[in-house]
């Protein structure tokens, strides 16, 4: 996935400031059941949040890009805290719709 504009990743913090964190990352850090879990759930949405741990072996911004690169076509949209917010259009029927660059 290209890198994100910084209006693209304006538009998707808006669209996440209300999502809660659907996946916890712990103190295993990254594993293969993670990024499944983190797959599936890209089946049915385009933006996620993840909870990075306390117990985690990595911070949020290092855990993020270790996710996203294991995921085709995810990109990090931002982490705050330990929470890290993840974009991945639907590769057959994008519903979101990115500002022009």
């Amino acid at each position: 996935m290209p890198d994100l504009t910084s209006k693209q990743r304006a538009h998707l913090r808006g669209l996440a400031h209300s999502l809660k964190p659907v996946a916890h990352i712990g103190k295993e850090g990254v594993t293969e059941a993670a990024v499944d879990a983190l797959r599936q759930t890209f089946a049915t949405h385009e933006v996620v949040k993840v909870r990075v741990l306390e117990a985690a072996p990595d911070d949020a911004r290092t855990t993020a890009q270790a996710l996203a690169q294991k995921i085709d076509g995810a990109a990090v949209v931002q982490t705050v805290g330990r929470n890290a917010t993840l974009y991945r259009p639907d590769p057959d029927d994008p519903t979101i719709r990115l500002p022009t660059r």
